[in-house]
């Protein structure tokens, strides 16, 4: 089915320097930095070389396997793996949007450089989607409010499943540029709200909208990273204060649920210490919390490898969680995971620093997730075609 006047959004790809140029001809598919001869030197390159820098250093992408994780430098080549794997150049901004697994509706706005970092901090939609799912049946309640929103990747994902997002709060302005671009009806309700969350103004004014609201659940990811066990009773120490900040708001406005979702990393820190402090401390307002547990994008439809940990209290029973894969390449009953191919090879060629922020064309989608990154067909239609493994047009 070819969709007529199909309008495709910041399909563009990213500039390059003419080594970079260069360079692109001597790293196939699934090659990296270990490709380059001799005669290319950088300091960023030479410094790889000594240290023997990651194999996604400079790579090119396997068309047939998902993409390695997008991040907010994929614009840059010795940054990751972001060539596209069989046109010369980086993927455009639309092009990790799939990977990320944004639908193409989902516009991207404010500078390329703003995009790239709205993109590669993303929750993948389509893993905020399969959370949504596992928590409809536990809830009679579906209004959402997102802390640290960014682009909207989870709260995307969320929606997909029917939830309605009623407020929403980011620092940055131009992160939450594309968030609010996308969701204009809480921006005509006035419960989009941009700043600090650490400000007592701003603090206040979620609190009003979630108690002016009658609220389902809070999601979100506060950074954790300079968390400190040492400081986390002292209420003037910074690197505890946005994870607290978010407990003062579950506090506060007392959700039926709450999502967290962080990097792998917050398992492991001060040798596993902080994931418990932070279970204990909404133990003790009254919430039931699920242990910890790590999901893995590419099982859940992303056609990227990437992973996050997730944390889901309750203020009712525990919640049940099912994290049974529903794509894998170990398990002869699934469908393997969504390939760069299925994602971006029916997109548009393009040259270096190419595109349009808005193009129309008319598009053929040539695989499932095609179908179902355009709207053809929802999610349930999509896994149903995916059981059957007959995947590429």
């Amino acid at each position: 089915m070819i969709i007529k006047n199909y309008k495709l959004y910041n399909h563009i790809s990213p500039t390059m320097s003419k080594m970079e140029e260069d360079m692109m001809n001597f790293i196939p598919p699934g090659g990296n930095w270990q490709n380059l001869p001799d005669k290319y030197n950088s300091k960023r390159l030479d410094q790889i070389r000594v240290t023997g820098g990651r194999t996604t250093y400079y790579g090119r992408l396997l068309p047939n396997k998902p993409s390695y994780t997008i991040t907010t430098y994929f614009n840059r080549l010795p940054n990751g793996c972001n060539i596209h794997p069989n046109q010369k150049r980086i993927i455009s901004i639309r092009e990790a949007a799939r990977l990320q697994s944004f639908p193409d509706s989902y516009r991207f706005v404010s500078s390329k450089s703003a995009q790239y970092k709205q993109i590669g901090n993303a929750v993948p939609p389509l893993l905020g989607r399969f959370i949504a799912s596992q928590l409809k049946s536990q809830t009679d309640n579906f209004t959402v409010l997102d802390l640290f929103s960014g682009a909207g990747g989870l709260s995307e994902g969320f929606v997909q499943e029917g939830y309605q997002i009623i407020g929403a709060n980011e620092m940055v302005e131009r992160l939450f540029s594309s968030y609010l671009h996308n969701h204009p009806k809480i921006v005509d309700d006035n419960t989009a709200i941009l700043g600090d969350i650490t400000l007592p103004e701003v603090k206040e004014k979620i609190i009003e909208v979630g108690s002016n609201k009658d609220l389902g659940i809070i999601v979100g990811g506060p950074p954790c990273q300079g968390f400190s066990l040492a400081g986390w009773r002292d209420p003037n120490d910074a690197r505890n204060r946005l994870f607290k900040d978010y407990f003062d708001i579950v506090d506060s406005l007392r959700p039926k649920l709450f999502l967290m979702e962080n990097v792998p990393g917050i398992l492991t820190m001060q040798k596993g210490s902080v994931i418990k402090e932070i279970i204990k401390s909404f133990n003790s307002i009254g919430y039931n919390v699920r242990e910890p547990f790590l999901l893995k994008a590419e099982e859940y439809g992303v056609p990227q490898k990437c992973k996050r940990v997730i944390l889901i209290g309750s203020r009712d029973k525990k919640i049940v969680f099912n994290q049974t894969p529903l794509f894998s390449y170990d398990a002869s009953h699934l469908p393997d995971p969504i390939n760069v191919s299925e994602a971006i090879g029916s997109l548009p060629e393009l040259s270096i620093n190419e595109g349009v922020d808005e193009m129309e064309l008319d598009y053929e989608p040539q695989s499932i997730y095609d179908e179902l990154i355009t709207g053809l067909i929802d999610f349930e239609e999509f896994y149903a075609k995916a059981l059957t493994k007959i995947r590429l047009r």
